[in-house]
């Protein structure tokens, strides 16, 4: 198939990117590169730095396309309560942009990467795509509002849409900013260079942690699975785990003792929030292969931000045992 994803050299783009041409399909990328990096990218995958709300650069990548991955988008919650009106610009506006020029080309399917943060403090626990959403922060809203065009969207002007609700998706190359960054590498390198780390509340707040494989075979089979027209579907582990739980197991991962320091004065944000991933089974053949510490181990291991580390602990093990060895000599 030909695709197009936009924000396709992001963290979750880039690896759908990878996986799609590996698959045989032509890929084509379209990211500003505000947070992406066509570096991550195969280099026969076709990467065109742009907005995307230039309908006529939507015009030109949509030619011959088959399906279209919607990822492109701001995506840190604290930021969006900062600057409402970026993320609506970039998250309502870009997605607006790209069903028109969608609709202009006479593209079949649109899938969404939409999120969990969508669903807010639930009273029933899993989640299914049956809740009530009750968003606490613009991103959440910005992405329920992007939902809402697409499927309306698509019954009107003829194309198949799905929007996938993904839940605290990490793995290798996802990147750490100097703040807000996503817990799971804030967490892991804080162990890893024995520093400290805030959790803002108790840390018993909890979340569904999927490994990015698991987010991308989801996406993958999205574009091209029966009966998913007009669809929510929830992509995450199904498994719920506590922050502090996360970092225990990272430290288990790492052979650290996590130094937590938990900063009760600021929320810790919605309570509990893990998925129902029935509809995902019944519909995507999904089953989550990964579980949170092979996870971990693979991100350790896999990542450029930990991989100096590793190996800066297999060359001290080694040098220890040559030590040891000399000296039993």
């Amino acid at each position: 198939m030909r695709i197009l994803i936009t924000g396709g050299a992001g963290f979750i783009g880039s690896h759908l990117a990878n996986h799609l041409y590996s698959q045989g399909h032509y890929v084509r990328v379209l990211d500003d590169m505000t947070s992406g990096d066509p570096d991550r990218l195969h280099p026969e995958i076709y990467v065109k730095r742009g907005d995307v709300r230039d309908i006529p650069t939507l015009w030109s990548l949509l030619q011959g396309v088959d399906v279209v991955y919607h990822l492109a988008a701001l995506v840190s919650v604290p930021a969006s309560i900062l600057y409402p009106r970026d993320y609506n610009d970039v998250n309502v506006g870009g997605t607006v942009a790209l069903l028109e020029a969608c609709r202009d080309v006479g593209i079949g399917r649109v899938v969404l990467a939409s999120s969990a943060t969508i669903y807010g403090e639930q009273p029933h626990q899993p989640v299914n795509e049956d809740a009530r959403p009750a968003p606490s922060a613009p991103y959440a809203v910005t992405k329920m509002a992007a939902e809402n065009y697409l499927f309306t969207m698509g019954a009107l002007m003829g194309f198949e849409a799905v929007s996938l609700r993904i839940f605290n998706a990490y793995g290798p190359g996802q990147p750490l900013p100097p703040t807000h960054g996503p817990v799971i590498p804030y967490l892991m390198q804080q162990v890893a260079q024995n520093g400290s780390a805030i959790i803002f509340g108790d840390g018993e707040q909890t979340r569904d942690f999927v490994y990015i494989d698991d987010v991308v075979q989801a996406l993958a089979v999205a574009g091209i699975a029966a009966n998913v027209d007009r669809q929510i579907i929830n992509i995450g582990c199904g498994q719920e785990t506590s922050i502090n739980q996360a970092a225990e197991a990272i430290g288990q991962v790492l052979g650290k003792r996590p130094r937590l320091l938990h900063n009760r004065e600021k929320s810790g944000g919605t309570p509990r929030l893990v998925a129902d991933i029935a509809k995902a089974h019944i519909l995507l053949d999904f089953q989550p292969r990964v579980q949170l510490a092979s996870g971990l181990e693979m991100l350790y291991r896999n990542d450029p931000l930990f991989k100096k580390e590793t190996v800066r602990r297999i060359n001290t093990a080694r040098m220890l045992g040559f030590a040891l060895w000399s000296a039993g000599d």
